[in-house]
């Protein structure tokens, strides 16, 4: 009897959380799946359609128009967004990790930016990177480096050096520069790890005359893997989910010229505006099969180099 109590009572403390999973994921999970094979406006009733969604989506990926255009500025941005901000995170760490008078005040620095709201970052990126006034092209033309138009472009650094061999970067370089603001958060994770490295490993690498670089590479970059492998599934998942600042920057319309239309803006738009849900849908169901696609394939690439030491 009081097992039966007890369990009654364990219910009844799990209740809350189980009625909010039950309500706020469980149930919206299995609506999105049934209402991405619908015609749904919001208003009437969903209407079966099959697969004509997926469909659709299949014909624009094809075409590279409407969901194939928002794939392809979302696969730049995160292939680019993320390797920068692991890179940045790493190096910020073993900087701010050497025995240097005022640490803790260059640390807190650092991580300042990580705390600031999205919205008031992403209006103060659009002050500092605008072509005639902002800050940034002020100290790149006293370089001699010329005025890039950042969120006015449509291009990208990379198809403006293939085509011409000059480095002009567009609106989604921009929205990448944005994301490295916040890198002081994976910062403070490698700074974590690295207190974690065995200094055993160093003082026999330098007895054996390994120089700084030879000591990071064979050792720290190693040691760092298992956090770098958790920033880059991270790091990923974030990039295809930014929303704010794109749609602060692209005045909800991913402009200019559809440069910053991501998968994230596209979704939004198609439900919220377009009052198309059932098509929501069937992008909200593409991308979560997309991200678990890629997500396997870092867990089975990761047995190749990411070093666990125990």
């Amino acid at each position: 009897m009081s097992s039966t109590r007890n369990r009654i009572a364990g219910y009844a403390f799990a209740s809350p959380w189980l009625v909010g999973l039950v309500l706020l994921y469980l149930f919206p999970f299995a609506a999105s799946l049934y209402w991405s094979f619908c015609r749904y406006d919001l208003i009437n009733p969903p209407q079966w359609i099959g697969g004509e969604n997926y469909s659709r989506l299949a014909e624009e990926i094809a075409s590279g128009t409407g969901f194939g255009q928002a794939l392809g500025n979302t696969a730049y941005y995160a292939a680019v967004s993320v390797p920068l901000s692991i890179a940045l995170g790493i190096s910020l760490a073993v900087l701010l990790s050497l025995p240097v008078r005022g640490q803790a005040i260059f640390r807190t620095l650092f991580f300042l930016p990580s705390v600031i709201p999205v919205v008031a970052a992403s209006i103060l990126w659009m002050w500092l990177l605008d072509p005639t006034d902002g800050i940034v092209n002020y100290g790149l033309s006293s370089l001699g480096l010329g005025q890039p138009k950042w969120l006015e472009s449509p291009g990208n650094v990379f198809a403006a050096f293939w085509q011409t061999g000059s480095l002009a970067p567009g609106s989604k370089d921009a929205l990448v520069l944005m994301s490295l603001w916040g890198v002081g958060n994976f910062m403070v994770i490698y700074l974590a790890a690295l207190g974690d490295v065995p200094k055993s490993l160093y003082e026999a690498a330098q007895l054996d005359g390994a120089g700084p670089l030879r000591r990071f590479v064979h050792i720290t970059l190693p040691m760092l893997t298992p956090i770098i492998f958790f920033n880059l599934v991270m790091g990923l998942i974030q990039s295809v989910q930014a929303f704010t600042q794109i749609y602060i920057v692209s005045e909800g319309r991913g402009s200019p010229a559809g440069s910053t239309m991501m998968i994230s803006l596209q979704l939004f738009l198609s439900a919220f505006q377009h009052l198309d849900m059932g098509y929501a849908s069937a992008i909200a169901w593409l991308l979560f099969v997309l991200l678990l696609a890629a997500t396997l394939l870092l867990f089975r690439t990761s047995r190749r180099w990411v070093y666990y030491g125990g």
